[in-house]
């Protein structure tokens, strides 16, 4: 029997041939770990005298969470992971420099990797054929220092897409979509494996949306071949020498095949308090309207140039609701100042919108757009659960880009298709 995408890169990193079950030590190519989870992981290699790293180049500390800090104590951290970069050698990625699953995908990652992140949605890694997973900070420490760690190797599910996204829908629908169908526990430790034409024709921003939420139908990576949109990234990105095609066995045994024809979707969103608390459009236009205090569109699941491109194409020569806030985070550097070169910047300006600076801004709740109690958001992030945006009498929902950029047009959660 032939091999998943998941089988085949776990057995080149242990050196023998892997089926889903088995346990296996695996070689690790890349580590990251942030300023919230960093900390612990440093802390902890101290306390066993193993303050090293296996790969310097390729173990990475983001300060990203609480970029700038907005507390002594968090600046205390970012001081520490500042001393162990310089210490060991692994690189830092200062405050602005942007989000560790934007900047890892974009600058590190390569086909075929085994990557490694303290952080749940180190996930994203996946859209380039990356076993990319999240792990805890001990277990992460210990392949920082060691070069490798253990691994189940999980069985798959095979996702079969089809069709063209209707107007106005987009891959963020589309992973909400599945994560309502399959539940917040549908895949649990399981490998999501993208395939159809529909992935054959999806750029590279949608694959890292789709493979960054892997982790919230409890997936433990979400994978899509290595292809032409690869090596196109790849080359994009200044490192095509990176690129190797990676495809399944077409013999490859899986636990369960998921089909799902995108022609058919409408834009979705997740309501309080669970990702898999879905509503279509249709859905939510039954109910009274929803007024939103605040939108967020950004973070590390939709905060690229073409997420905020979506937006500004909506809110062009328009206003934002006079009693809704409009943030807007842009996942690095790089996507900020791509933004203001091309007009998307200044669009989401003449709207009313504040400009956040590149990292998670408001997503985790540490600063940057945490809501008071009773108060409404519609963001673009990945998760909605009780307090993530630093109250837990917050009530949040999510949705697209261009939801998002709707929403904040009218006050209301608002069918993207009305305003195109």
């Amino acid at each position: 029997m032939g091999q998943t995408l998941a089988e085949k890169i776990l057995s080149e990193h242990s050196g023998r041939a892997v089926k889903a079950g088995e346990f296996v030590i695996a070689s690790v190519d890349v580590c990251l770990v942030q300023d919230g989870t960093g900390p612990l992981a440093v802390r902890q290699l101290q306390k066993i005298n193993l303050e090293r790293v296996a790969h310097p180049g390729k173990t990475v500390l983001f300060l990203d969470h609480a970029a700038p800090s907005p507390r002594k104590e968090l600046s205390n951290d970012h001081m520490l992971l500042r001393r162990f970069a310089r210490k060991t050698g692994a690189v830092l990625s200062e405050v602005g420099d942007g989000i560790c699953h934007q900047i890892i995908p974009q600058d590190y990652l390569a086909p075929g990797d085994v990557h490694v992140g303290a952080d749940s949605h180190t996930c994203t890694g996946g859209a380039l054929c990356a076993f990319a997973t999240g792990m805890g900070s001990t277990d992460v420490a210990i392949a920082m220092a060691l070069g490798r760690t253990w691994f189940r190797v999980p069985e798959t599910f095979k996702i079969q897409l089809m069709g063209r996204f209707p107007e106005g829908v987009y891959t963020k629908d589309l992973v909400l979509h599945l994560i309502g169908m399959i539940g917040a526990d549908g895949a649990t430790y399981k490998a999501l494996e993208y395939h159809g034409k529909t992935v054959d024709e999806m750029k590279m921003f949608g694959r890292l949306t789709i493979a960054n939420m892997a982790v919230e139908a409890g997936a433990k990576v979400g994978l899509f071949p290595s292809d032409d949109v690869t090596r196109d990234y790849l080359q994009e990105m200044g490192r095509g020498d990176a690129f190797r095609p990676i495809s399944p066995d077409a013999d490859a045994e899986y636990e369960k095949v998921i089909k799902i024809d995108v022609s058919k979707l409408e834009p979705t969103v997740s309501f309080p308090h669970t990702v898999d608390n879905t509503r279509t459009m249709s859905q939510v236009k039954e109910m009274d309207p929803i007024h939103i205090d605040q939108v967020v569109i950004g973070t590390c699941t939709n905060g690229r140039l073409e997420d905020l491109q979506v937006a500004a194409s909506i809110l062009k020569g328009k206003k934002r609701d006079k009693d809704t806030r409009l943030l807007i985070a842009p996942a690095s550097r790089g996507i900020l100042m791509a933004a203001l070169k091309d007009g998307t910047l200044q669009t989401l300006l003449d709207a009313n919108a504040l400009i956040l600076p590149p990292g998670c801004g408001p997503c985790v709740g540490v600063h940057q757009g945490a809501l008071g109690d009773g108060e409404t958001c519609l963001t673009t992030q990945n998760r909605n659960f009780v307090g993530r945006m630093g109250n837990p009498k917050g009530f949040i929902y999510l949705g697209s880009p261009a939801t998002a950029a709707a929403t904040a047009l009218t006050g209301r959660i608002t069918d993207p298709r009305e305003v195109l």
